[in-house]
């Protein structure tokens, strides 16, 4: 009689399933940069403008902390330091720069939470609309690790597979 139905419905779903995962991790690594660039080039842009929602935020923070430096000059550095760092991530081997530039630029987003209490909570644990805005900032710092750490996981991967083959791998000094 052959294989029960159930036993090769079971093995046809998890064949899909299994495609499907593959397809995920094939597309992981570009979706999330595309996406982290995205985010951080409009998000720039914006600030740059003084179109951003955020700016309001920025400007008080700015005050407490740079009022020295004349504001269209900060906020342009600021707008185009996030362009900067969302670009990066475009390109593959850049990561870490962009995770260098990243941890400075979320201290001073995270600022307003301790600095600025007033404008950013209701109460005890409980932000208002731009502390949600800035609490966000963790799933783009987890974002940015993943990407860092895949990219890094499958340098060392490449690694040992050309260790073992005894190929050593073309630098950019051995190309010219």
């Amino acid at each position: 009689m052959g294989e029960n139905i159930f036993i090769r419905l079971n093995r046809e779903r998890i064949n899909s399933e299994n495609s499907f995962f593959n397809f995920l991790r094939k597309v992981s690594i570009p979706v999330s940069r595309i996406s982290f660039c995205i985010v951080f080039v409009w998000f720039g842009i914006l600030k740059m403008v003084e179109l951003s929602p955020a700016v309001g935020v920025v400007h008080t923070l700015y005050d407490h902390t740079v009022p020295f430096l004349p504001w269209k000059i900060f906020i342009y550095i600021f707008g185009a330091y996030e362009c900067v760092i969302g670009i990066i991530f475009l390109f593959p081997g850049k990561e870490k720069w962009a995770l260098y530039m990243l941890i400075p630029h979320m201290i001073t987003t995270f600022g307003p939470l301790a600095v600025l209490p007033n404008l950013v909570w209701k109460g005890f644990l409980i932000p208002n609309l731009i502390g949600q805005y800035i609490i966000k900032n963790i799933v783009i710092i987890a974002l940015a690790i993943f990407i860092a750490a895949y990219v890094s996981e499958d340098k060392e991967l490449q690694k040992k597979i050309l260790a073992k083959k005894k190929i050593r791998p073309i630098r950019d000094q051995d190309a010219a």
